[in-house]
């Protein structure tokens, strides 16, 4: 038999890349935090029915990518395509909207879509997401745009670019739509084949399409903004100028839609060229209908989500990964010592050092040598003589110098260490 592997369309983030991950979740949190968003975290399963109402039947996710299963009591659920519908069964549930004001919601985590994997594309995929539920000002359509180009720009992304669109309301989009099949259906054998399907189902959809035909027949096709009542129109507007007070250059997008049905109004990707091509990296809008639908209280909302594996892949591209520093390197050799090492690099440990032990068992000359490669900025050097002793030999890789240190006096000399390492550190 041979070796498991990986399910296609999944994949292990090995030590190498994890720093990456790590880096990005800790300035999401710190970005959040300063946003007054509060973290939100949904089980990875829901019942199909939450999407099928919240995102839309007729939509690609629902009809074509979702991993759905029935359990052992014959429920239909869904591995979460997507986090917003959750976040929002959730805020209906547990009656957030009953503390009042408006809810700040982030989150973090995996989501799984059956797709063709490709570069920054998993089936098995993790999105940072922000909600704001509770407000129908348009400063927070605005806001959330803001916190998200905060966000980008903190990781290290400079070349970006706002695509930004209004779908109206329902009437608005119902009046486009019509306007639309009356334009697309004598066109309607020249579409592709998934533009055709959408024509009847979710024909906004096809405002999406990658197919140059079709791209070239919705060149002359009405525009959503031309449909817009009044009072869309003015909501337009005014978040237009809230992103020029703030300084985020945009781009009106009149093609711009989202896949999922829920969506109102405002509509956005925000876009990096670091790779040399347009990539979305962050998408996003409103939908003031979506908690209505899914049995809450009407419930304006607008949020965004960003995928990580994308961001991830921009920033192997554009920045090295820092190396974790670390302090000490412990080598040792012989029975005694090798017992007494792991005592002195666990002590160090506990008096907030970082401490690699050599566990290999090899001659000196083999662990002097990774000791050179660690990066460590001093060597623990420890033989049978040093367990007898109940000391150890402190040899500064870069200098040379060597000290011999008792473990009892470890304590009182940690913030001259610290000291000598940090010096060390500034010389590397």
């Amino acid at each position: 038999m041979g070796a498991i592997q990986a399910i296609r369309g999944t994949r292990d983030i090995l030590p190498d890349e994890v720093g990456y991950w790590q880096r990005v979740e800790a300035i999401a949190r710190e970005v959040m935090q300063r946003a007054a968003y509060r973290e939100i975290r949904t089980p990875i399963f829901e019942q199909t029915d939450l999407f099928e109402r919240g995102i839309g039947e007729a939509t690609d996710v629902v009809s074509k990518e979702m991993y759905s299963f029935k359990d052992r009591g014959d429920r239909p659920l869904t591995l979460r395509p997507e986090n917003t519908a959750g976040a929002v069964r959730a805020f209906i549930e547990h009656s957030l909207h009953a503390q009042g004001g408006t809810q700040r919601l982030w989150y973090l985590g995996p989501m799984f879509r059956y797709e063709r994997p490709q570069a920054g594309r998993q089936r098995q995929f993790h999105q940072l997401g922000v909600e704001v539920l509770g407000s129908a000002d348009p400063r927070a359509d605005a806001e959330v745009i803001a916190v998200a180009t905060d966000f980008l720009r903190a990781i290290g992304l400079q070349n970006l670019s706002l695509e930004f669109n209004s779908i109206g309301d329902g009437s608005d989009r119902q009046t486009y739509r019509e306007a639309l099949v009356n334009y697309l259906t004598p066109f309607r054998e020249e579409l592709d084949e998934d533009s055709q399907m959408r024509l009847t189902r979710n024909p906004l959809r096809i405002l999406d399409t990658k197919d140059a035909t079709t791209q070239k027949i919705l060149e002359n096709a009405p525009s959503i903004l031309d449909h817009l009542s009044p009072e869309s129109k003015a909501r337009f507007d005014q978040v237009q100028q809230m992103l020029t007070d703030l300084g985020i250059a945009f781009n009106i997008n009149a093609r711009l839609v989202r896949g999922l049905d829920y969506y109102t109004h405002t509509v956005f990707e925000i876009q990096s060229a670091d790779l040399g091509a347009q990539a979305t990296v962050c998408a996003g809008g409103r939908y003031d209908g979506l908690a209505a639908e899914l049995g809450g209280p009407d419930t304006p909302a607008v949020g965004w989500a960003s995928g990580l594996e994308r961001l991830i892949l921009l920033l192997q591209q554009i920045q090295p990964l820092p190396i974790a520093p670390l302090d000490f390197y412990g080598v040792s050799r012989g029975d005694r010592a090798q017992a007494f090492a792991l005592v002195v690099a666990q002590r160090m440990r506990q008096l907030g050092f970082s401490a690699d032990l050599d566990l290999s068992g090899s001659a000196f000359g083999k662990q002097f040598k990774r000791a050179d490669r660690s990066g460590a900025i001093a060597c623990l050097i420890i033989g049978d003589a040093e367990a007898e002793s109940s000391t150890v030999q402190l040899k500064w890789l870069k200098s040379g110098e060597q000290e011999e240190i008792a473990l009892a006096n470890l304590e009182g000399m940690a913030p001259e260490l610290r000291q000598k390492i940090a010096k060390g550190r500034e010389e590397a």
